[in-house]
C-alpha cells in the first residue's frame, strides 16, 4: 500500500476515532494521544494482512483508550474539587434527528454518566450503541465473550436510560435558558431563570484547585440562585459572554482580556428545565476550546 494510501485511510478514520476516544476519556488531549498511538501502530503494521482497516484501527484505539482511562482514574484520586470532562466545540448546524441524537452523546451530563460505568462497559456501550459496531466485533475488541459483551451493553444502556441524560432539548428552549442565566448574573434579576430551573438543580465547578471556585456541589434552587446572583455577579462582573455550541448543546465561553477564563454548560430534564449547571474554570481544560470540532 503506497504511503499516501495508508495515510489517507487513516485520515478517513480519524474523525470517528477522535469521537470515540473523547467519549471514553473525557479529554481532548488524551483522545489525541490515543489516536496518534493508533496511527503509529498502523504505520508499522502489516497492512497487507488487515482485511478491514477501519475495524482494526477502532480496536487499537479503543484498547489504548482503556489503558489511558485506567491511568486517568488513578490520577483523579487526588483531584481537587469536582472533575468535569474537558469542554469541546461541537457545532449544531444540522438539526436532523440523527445529528441531534449523536450530539446528545457528547453532553457533559452524558459523559459524567459514562464515568460511573466500568471502563469495558463504557467502551462496549459506545462502540455498539453510538458507533454501530456489531456485537462480535465489540467482543473481539474487548477480548470478551459475545454473551458477556451483550450483558455489558444492556446494563450500561439501562443505567443511561434511567439517568435520562440523552434526551434532546429544543434549541429554542436552550436559548431561552441562556438569556435568563446571563440576565440573572449580570443584572441580579433571576425571575425568568427561576421558572426554568428544576427544584433539585445542581451546580458543579471544575477548577482543578488552580483558580478560586466552589469545591462542592451546590444543590437546590435557593443555594444555586444565591451563588449565581451574589457571588458570580461580583466575580464575573468584567467577563465577556459569548454563546457557543459546546458538547452538543448551547453554552457560554467567558473571556477576560481575550483570554478564556470559564465555560458554562447545562443539562436539562425531560420537561426542558435546567437541572445541572457545569462551570469549567480549570485553565488546563480551557486551552483547546477553539480547536476543530469533534463529532
Amino acid at each position: 500500500m503506497p504511503d499516501r494510501d495508508f495515510v489517507s485511510v487513516f485520515e478517513a478514520a480519524r474523525p470517528n476515532l477522535m469521537g470515540l476516544a473523547y467519549r471514553i476519556l473525557g479529554s481532548r488531549a488524551d483522545a489525541e494521544d490515543a489516536v496518534q498511538d493508533a496511527f503509529l501502530k498502523w504505520q508499522h503494521a502489516d497492512r497487507a494482512a488487515i482485511d478491514n482497516p477501519g475495524a482494526w484501527l477502532t480496536t487499537v484505539c479503543t484498547r489504548r483508550c482503556l489503558d489511558l482511562l485506567r491511568a486517568a482514574h488513578r490520577a483523579r484520586v487526588d483531584y481537587v474539587g469536582a472533575w468535569l470532562p474537558e469542554p469541546i466545540h461541537t457545532p449544531i448546524e444540522d438539526d436532523t434527528e440523527d445529528k441531534l441524537d449523536l450530539a446528545s452523546s457528547l453532553t457533559t451530563a452524558f459523559l459524567l454518566m459514562l464515568e460511573r460505568l466500568t471502563p469495558k462497559a463504557r467502551a462496549a456501550y459506545l462502540l455498539h450503541d453510538i458507533f454501530d459496531v456489531s456485537y462480535p466485533d465489540v467482543a473481539a475488541t474487548l477480548d470478551i465473550r459475545q454473551d458477556a459483551c451483550r450483558k455489558l451493553v444492556s446494563r450500561a444502556r439501562t443505567d443511561i436510560e434511567n439517568a435520562a441524560v440523552r434526551h434532546v432539548t429544543p434549541l429554542a428552549r436552550q436559548e431561552e435558558l441562556l438569556a435568563a442565566f446571563q440576565t440573572a448574573i449580570t443584572s441580579g434579576t433571576p425571575t425568568r431563570l427561576v421558572q426554568l430551573m428544576s427544584e433539585d438543580i445542581r451546580l458543579s465547578a471544575d477548577s482543578g484547585g488552580k483558580v478560586p471556585s466552589v469545591l462542592g456541589t451546590l444543590t437546590g434552587r435557593t443555594e444555586v440562585l444565591a451563588f449565581l446572583t451574589d457571588r458570580l455577579r461580583e466575580w464575573w462582573a468584567d467577563y465577556q459572554w459569548e454563546r457557543a455550541d459546546i458538547n452538543g448543546a448551547r453554552g457560554f465561553v467567558l473571556t477576560r482580556d481575550q483570554t478564556t477564563v470559564g465555560i458554562v454548560t447545562f443539562d436539562y430534564d425531560a420537561a426542558g428545565r435546567v437541572r445541572d449547571v457545569f462551570i469549567m474554570r480549570n485553565p488546563d481544560k480551557l486551552t483547546e476550546i477553539r480547536k476543530g470540532a469533534i463529532h
